[in-house]
Parts: structure tokens; C-alpha cells; sequence
């Protein structure tokens, strides 16, 4: 789909595709560059002597360790000092309560905190962006095992590719941390303490070591799995089984070359596992999951404790999860959960940024489809509205709340209220239920397939949006009937403000400098009338009274009372000092409730131009060449297309007749 400030690639210029063809290949080839494999092999006494030296901290790290590194590596603190995470930037968008949750949890774990011990449990809604976190994650850590700050080292031909500082033997463990000042953990797994005595004669310093590089497809250090059928899921998917293959090889079922290492934990071992849907699984596998994290330790038949060092993190839906709660006998398990919620956006900007995502990801017929530029806040706006919880609210009270929520200036709402709108404590449920992107993209497709144009307006989604709710069978009624209210409110509150300012704007060329005027003279009126004193006119040069109709006229717009004119114009004066004493221009932006009113009075003072402009059936030369301009402007200017501005126009001038 087209929408303001992008070019579709089939129409760009012959040079500038050539441009683009080369910047591509040099990019490919620095990737390549970047991440060819260098590799290093030899024995443990080689790795000692060779990689040891000075890196002894970095190959001591522990999973969770390793991974707060990852996320440091690819971090930076911003002005705030808040710390961010590169990984995640394109990618999600409106969930950093959660993100950071995540970054102090792996924080936390990295310094030997207790909380390295819990599993890290992501809980929230569909397509809340779980499943993408852990992606992002998992990403990472492959990028990061091929820079010289991550490389990891295992004994070659290791089925868990385990640390090689197991080999040293625990007499010798004390002499390793006052010579390197770095602890070391872990024991041999079995298959390697059989190659040991079996090959090399216990000899551990002639032990191969190699470079190893997480990879999920190559199933090294990065481990998944997904549940099936609990009454047929076996523990030999997490821990392996015998391999009755190998058994006539070597003779016996306890021969650690006759076990299949194919399990996810192993595959995981020295990175991350990641658990979908982890509650559907039986409760054998959480406990041994939950071991497994506390201990790190897996037990399998005929074998001693397997040591495995792994960052576990799983992720479930709000239905298992209450459906887990309700059995008393997980009540040990949750105890050692570390639970991140993961709800919606509830910041219609960011909510938006995820359906641009989606939809640049889409089939070429979709992304070729011009939307003009509120169809996609517009959708967002009614998706964040239905994740608010139901309750007595006004429904001028959610639309505060929700302009909050985007970092909106509400001015009439004291610093109290903001913080009482934001208030979770008020309602826990906020974002862990309502619609899902997935839902408004389903919508905006089948708007796209039943147009007969390739161009999208606001209220063509809005009218698929209605659709999609009461062609739902899992709709039940009355939240149907709430879903549709939602639509007509994010028209009425939030389209019509936002296209009749566009159409506003777009028909008179001289809109903001009259604006910018208007607010001067507002300014000038107001400083004399606190000031008592009289204001010299600029063609007669004579002197007047302050022009009281003039400020009453502007305010009674955004409906300010006559008790309270006083105290709303001190407060404009406050901003707009404070302004000048930083250096700062008192502009349109400074004061968002202003700006409201001045537009609203430029607009009222317009009116019948614009109803003129819009509703001539057979208009003359002029009128027509009028109508040409604005839709043109609408269209450079502003982010429309032809069909789109025709609609924006036609859809202004009707409401001005509904006034």
C-alpha cells in the first residue's frame, strides 16, 4: 500500500533503480563480509594458551549473562538514561513497559541474582507481539556469536557444544579463579566424559575445542519447542531417548553414544529455549523445565545429573494462564515464574506503526493500494478504544484517556488527572483484551478486495471495520453493538477534526500565517486586558479597549466559560513567557487547546467559502479552478490522492451542512 512519502519501486526512475541495485549488492556483500565464519579449532591445551588469555570473563558468562550482553551490544542509554535495545526498533512498537521489563529481568540475572533461578514467562494477548520478542531475541543472539565480543567456544563434536572449562578438573577450579579471577561451573556431559576416557585416555589438554556460532537452524544454542497433543507429547522431545539404532553398535542402552541428543534442551544448551504456549504442556515437563532453570540440571535415566546452562523463555495466552490459576496444585510452579505481561498498545500512534509494518510486508496488489493519511490512526484509534475497560466512563473521559495515552496535549486536564488517566492500578486490564492488529488488517484487506479502485479512504475502512464486527460469529451481541459505538466515536471525535483541518488548511494557501497572525493578535488582546491598558491600532493609530467579543469569540470554541476566561488566559500568557525566557517561539504547537480554537475560529470564519467550494453542482470557471486547487493541494500537500481529496472535500462540506 502507497501512503505519503513513499515510492513504489516499479515506478522509480531507470538510474535510480540502478542506485538501488548496487547499494543492495555492497550491502550483501559487507553482510557477507561481516559475518563469514572464522573459524578455530584445536586442542584444549591450544585454547588455553591462544584463547584464554585476557577473555577468561567473557567464556565464564552464563547464559543469562551472555544474553544481557547480546542486548547491551546492540543497546545504547538515551538522554533520559533509559536503556533501549536496537533489536526491537522496527519491529514492535508501543510495548517498552514490557521490552524493559524483559532487559531488567536478563539485567538482573547477569549480576547472579536469585532471579536468574525463575523462568521468564511472557503473558499477554494474540498477536500482542510474544512471539516476535522472542524472535527478535533468538535473532540476536545469532548475530552476536559472529562479533569478537560474543564468540563462544565448544568441545568439538559435543552434543550440547558445551563450555571446554569444563575439562578443568574441580581440584583445579580454585587455582583457574585466582589466576583469572572468574568463576567457573559445570561438569562434563556424558558424552564427553566417555570420548574423554575412551580417546583420550583421560588426557584432557588434547581435547578438541572449536569456535561455535548459535544458530537455531543448525539447532546450536538456540532451542523451540511448540506443544501438540498433551495425551501423546513425550519427554524424549525436551530430553532425548535411546537410540535403538546405535544400541547393537555399542552393546548397551547406557552407552551415552546410544542416546539421541536430539531433544530442544540440548539444543538450547549454552543459549536460549524458547516454550510456546508452555501451559498447555503436561506438568512433568514444567517440573522438569523449572529444575532445569533452578538447578541447571536435567535428570534422564541411566545417566547422572546433565549440567545445562540456558536461558529458558516461554510464552502463553491469557486463557491458559487463568485456566493454570485455577488449579491450586500450580501454585509451586508460579512461585517460580517471573511473569511479564505483554499487553496491547494502547498508543493509537504506535498501534499504527505496526499495521504500516504488516502492510509493507503484504502481497504487492496490497501494498499498491493508496490509503489516504487517518485510514490507518483512524483504525488504531477504535482498536485502542476497545482494549479500555468497560466501565461508567463518559464518553469524553475515553477520549481524554486515550489522547493521554498517545502523549497528547490535553490542557484542560490537570497534572492529577494525567496521572489518574494513566493509573494501571485503576484498571489491571487495560490492553490484555479487545481488538487485535490481526483483526484490523483482516479488515483492511477485505476493504481492499471489495474496492473497485486502488485507493483507500478513512471512512471506506471504518465501514469495513463495521462489517468485520457483525460478520463475526465469536462476537457475542452486546460487545458488537459496543464495537460499532466505538467506530462512530473515532469518526466523530477524531476523523472529523482531523479531515476538516486538511480541507481547512489545504484551501487556504495563507493558513498558517493567518493562524500564526490570529494568535499574535489573540496575545496582544489578552496582555492588554490583564494589564489594563489600551491597545494602539494599527491603520488609525488611535487607541481602544482591549476587544473583548474578539477573545470570546476564539474561546467559546473550545468552550471556555465566562468564570473561566480569566484564569484560561493567565495560563496562555504563563506558556507563553515561559517560552520567550527559554528562547523559544510561542507558536501554533506551544499551546494544543489554543491551537484548537484559533483553527475552529478560522474555520467558522471560512464556512461559507468552503461550502461554496464544496457544494457547487455546476460550478463556473472560478469555482471550479478553486475546487481543482484545494484537491491538489490536499494531494502534495497532504497525503491524498485524487479519489481520496474528492472524498476528504465532498465529506467536510457535508458535515458543515449537518452544522
Amino acid at each position: 500500500m502507497t501512503s505519503p512519502g513513499t515510492t513504489r519501486h516499479d515506478d522509480a526512475p531507470a538510474g535510480e533503480q540502478a542506485g538501488q541495485h548496487a547499494g543492495f549488492v555492497q550491502g550483501m556483500a559487507a553482510w557477507a563480509e561481516n559475518h563469514r565464519i572464522s573459524p578455530w579449532r584445536g586442542s584444549f591445551a591450544d585454547f588455553i594458551e591462544q584463547i584464554l588469555p585476557g577473555r577468561a570473563a567473557l567464556l565464564t558468562r552464563s547464559a543469562h549473562h551472555y544474553l544481557w550482553d547480546m542486548m547491551r551490544w546492540n543497546g545504547q542509554t538515551d538522554e533520559s538514561g533509559r536503556f533501549r535495545c536496537r533489536l526491537f526498533d522496527d519491529e514492535l512498537f508501543g510495548i517498552d513497559e514490557a521490552i524493559d521489563r524483559v532487559a531488567a529481568y536478563f539485567k538482573a540475572a547477569a549480576a547472579g541474582s536469585e532471579v536468574g533461578r525463575r523462568m521468564l514467562l511472557l503473558l499477554g494477548p494474540p498477536s500482542g507481539g510474544k512471539s516476535t520478542l522472542v524472535i527478535l531475541l533468538k535473532r540476536g543472539l545469532e548475530e552476536y556469536s559472529h562479533s569478537s565480543e560474543g564468540a563462544l567456544y565448544g568441545i568439538a563434536g559435543c552434543p550440547v557444544h558445551e563450555s571446554p572449562l569444563h575439562l578443568v578438573p574441580h581440584s583445579m577450579r580454585a587455582d583457574f579463579r585466582a589466576s583469572y579471577d572468574a568463576e567457573l561451573h559445570g561438569e562434563l556431559c556424558p558424552h564427553c566424559r566417555a570420548r574423554l576416557e575412551e580417546q583420550y585416555a583421560g588426557d584432557f589438554l588434547r581435547m578438541p575445542v572449536e569456535r561455535i556460532h548459535l544458530s537455531e537452524a543448525g539447532r546450536c544454542g538456540i532451542g523451540t519447542y511448540a506443544p501438540h497433543d498433551p495425551t501423546t507429547a513425550d519427554l524424549a522431545d525436551l530430553v532425548g531417548s535411546v537410540d535403538l539404532s546405535k544400541v547393537a553398535q555399542y552393546g548397551d542402552e547406557g552407552d551415552p553414544r546410544a542416546w539421541s541428543w536430539s531433544g530442544a534442551v540440548y539444543a538450547a544448551s549454552r543459549g536460549m529455549l524458547e516454550m510456546i504456549e508452555i501451559l498447555k504442556v503436561k506438568r512433568e515437563f514444567l517440573y522438569l523445565l523449572l529444575t532445569l532453570t533452578q538447578e541447571k540440571n536435567v535428570k534422564v535415566s541411566r545417566f547422572p545429573l546433565i549440567y545445562l546452562d540456558e536461558t529458558i523463555l516461554a510464552h502463553t495466552n491469557l486463557a491458559e494462564f487463568r485456566k493454570f490459576l485455577q488449579e491450586s496444585e500450580n501454585e509451586a510452579l508460579l512461585d517460580r515464574m517471573v511473569i511479564v505481561q505483554v499487553p496491547y498498545t494502547l498508543n493509537y500512534r504506535e498501534e499504527a506503526r505496526i499495521y504500516r509494518k504488516l502492510i509493507l510486508a503484504a502481497a504487492p496488489a496490497f501494498r499498491d493500494v493508496h490509503l489516504d493519511p487517518h485510514v490507518l490512526h483512524a483504525a488504531a484509534v477504535f482498536a485502542i478504544l476497545s482494549r479500555l475497560p468497560e466501565g461508567e466512563d463518559k464518553e469524553t473521559e475515553r477520549v481524554k484517556k486515550l489522547r493521554v495515552y498517545a502523549d497528547e496535549d490535553v490542557d484542560d486536564l490537570q497534572h492529577a488527572d494525567i496521572r489518574r488517566l494513566r493509573a494501571r492500578d485503576k484498571a489491571p486490564d487495560e490492553g490484555l483484551s479487545g481488538v487485535s492488529p490481526r483483526f484490523v488488517i483482516n479488515a483492511l484487506s477485505h476493504a481492499i478486495i471489495s474496492a473497485q479502485r486502488n485507493s483507500l479512504s478513512t471512512m471506506d475502512v471504518l465501514l469495513a471495520l463495521k462489517d468485520g464486527i457483525e460478520s463475526d460469529a465469536r462476537i457475542e451481541p452486546r460487545r458488537k453493538r459496543q464495537w460499532v459505538d466505538y467506530l462512530v466515536l473515532t469518526r466523530k471525535d477524531f476523523y472529523n477534526r482531523w479531515v476538516k483541518a486538511d480541507v481547512h488548511k489545504a484551501l487556504f494557501v495563507s493558513f498558517e500565517q493567518e493562524a500564526q497572525d490570529l494568535l499574535s493578535k489573540y496575545l496582544d488582546e489578552v496582555e492588554a486586558m490583564l494589564d489594563n491598558r489600551q491597545i494602539r491600532d494599527p491603520m488609525t493609530s488611535e487607541e481602544r479597549r482591549p476587544d473583548e467579543r474578539f477573545l470570546r469569540a476564539v474561546e467559546e470554541k473550545i468552550h471556555i466559560s465566562d468564570a473561566g476566561k480569566q484564569s484560561f488566559r493567565q495560563e496562555v500568557v504563563r506558556k507563553a513567557m515561559g517560552a520567550f525566557k527559554r528562547g523559544e517561539p510561542f507558536g501554533l504547537g506551544s499551546h494544543a487547546q489554543l491551537h484548537d480554537a484559533i483553527q475552529q475560529y478560522l474555520f467558522e470564519q471560512r464556512r461559507d467559502v468552503l461550502r461554496l467550494v464544496g457544494s457547487a453542482k455546476r460550478p463556473d470557471d472560478d469555482v471550479r479552478a478553486r475546487i481543482s486547487a484545494v484537491e491538489q493541494r490536499l494531494v502534495d500537500e497532504y497525503g491524498y490522492d485524487a479519489h481520496s481529496a474528492r472524498e476528504a472535500l465532498n465529506y467536510v462540506t457535508t458535515l458543515l451542512a449537518q452544522e
